[in-house]
């Protein structure tokens, strides 16, 4: 591990809730690259989970690149997702492409990401607080794939599948 947190951290005042919960934060270590991932079959298993939600929702077709076009390189990225106690939930692999080798007014023309702004978020905690309403989490899997794209994007093959 790059930075345990034994090294900046005194643990005497924690509860052993909470120092299960670092132990288990400071044992596992999300791979950097692909070729580390890929000798892990836990890591295995995420990356084809993420393959094969990308197939299921045809978000791409495998073509090759016409000779006026340039493809947009593209990466894995790895992400360990845990319970309220520390615990291991998940393993998730997401398949990205890196869209700063993008170009304006070539590769793209508009830009738009709809997220909400973290005041929305604690002014509607705030009503169902003082409501007493309850909330619920909802995961919504691969939502990212359900946009449309009208440009045609072209992506260095995924690594793995050369």
């Amino acid at each position: 591990m790059k930075y345990p947190l034994y090294h900046f951290i005194s643990y005497n005042r924690y509860s052993p809730s909470h120092l299960y919960y670092v132990a288990n934060v400071s044992h596992d270590e999300e791979p950097t690259s692909y070729d580390i991932a890929a000798v892990d079959p836990k890591w295995q298993e995420a990356m084809n989970s993420e393959l094969q939600a990308l197939i299921d929702n045809q978000t791409s077709s495998l073509v090759p690149l016409p000779p006026s076009k340039r493809s947009i390189s593209c990466k894995w990225v790895y992400r360990i997702k845990r319970k309220a106690d520390g615990s291991v939930e998940r393993y998730k692999a997401r398949f990205i492409a890196q869209g700063f080798t993008q170009t304006a007014g070539i590769d793209y023309h508009d830009t738009f990401s709809p997220t909400a702004k973290m005041v929305t978020v604690c002014c509607l905690l705030a009503i169902a607080a003082d409501l007493n309403w309850s909330l619920h989490q909802l995961k919504v899997n691969n939502a990212f794939l359900n946009g449309d794209l009208l440009e045609e994007i072209y992506m260095s093959p995924f690594p793995g599948l050369r």
